[in-house]
């Protein structure tokens, strides 16, 4: 499977450092990124990080604006200037910055929360107000997607021609 899945919790050592998940890490090896790249989430009292494909995300998100605009530069701010590349070590360990560690909450234990093309950093008393407010809401999520078009499968089309 390609995606960042499941939740996992681990402790910062006196360094500041913690162990990636191993399930993480190769998806990382996967990507083909060497290291991890973290930035501020936009909104949200968290970290999002990963790798080649959460940066070509967020390319296309920025290009969104025209050049020098002012939301393009606010944007890339945002999620370029304000973001750090980190490296694992021989054990998949990453020192997670002062700066990072302040925005998230973190202390003494991290929630990694795995997003499809990336994932999270989570204070575990954040998180769990996050998945209990997700819970709270699944319901208007739930009544939207099914409002929404569905797109017709490579089968119902030709039946359709």
């Amino acid at each position: 499977m390609d995606r960042f899945v499941s939740h996992f919790v681990n402790k910062l050592d006196a360094k500041g450092r913690v162990s990636l998940p191993a399930p993480f890490r190769a998806m990382l090896l996967k990507d083909g990124y060497d290291g991890i790249y973290v930035h501020p989430a936009l909104g949200q009292p968290t970290l999002d990080c990963g790798g080649g494909r959460l940066i070509a995300e967020l390319e296309q998100l920025v290009k969104r604006f025209p050049a020098y605009s002012r939301e393009r530069e606010l944007l890339s701010t945002a999620v370029f200037g304000m973001s750090q590349q980190v490296k694992l070590d021989g054990e998949g360990r990453f020192v997670v910055s002062d700066l990072m560690r302040s925005h998230a909450g973190v202390t003494d234990s991290i929630v990694f929360l795995g997003l499809d093309h990336k994932f999270q950093i989570w204070s575990p008393e954040r998180f769990a107000q996050h998945r209990a407010a997700a819970a709270a809401q699944m319901q208007d999520v739930l009544d939207l997607l099914s409002a929404l078009p569905t797109a017709a499968s490579p089968l119902q089309a030709a039946v359709s021609s």
